[in-house]
């Protein structure tokens, strides 16, 4: 599973599983992937949710 970043200012991808780890980053900086890392881990339960809800696993 996995959860990709867009935003005007970059994009990222992230695995959620084993552990949530960057996978592809393109022109966010380490500050601004700390950030989203802090928000996928506080979202974490949310996005394996609706993951799984979307895909029908």
């Amino acid at each position: 599973m996995h959860v990709h970043v867009i935003s005007g200012e970059g994009e990222a991808k992230y695995w959620l599983e084993p552990e949530i780890e960057l996978s592809k980053n393109h022109r966010y900086t380490r500050k601004q992937l700390k950030q989203i890392e802090t928000l996928i881990e506080v979202h974490y339960d949310e996005l394996i949710s609706a993951w799984k809800q979307h895909f029908r696993c």
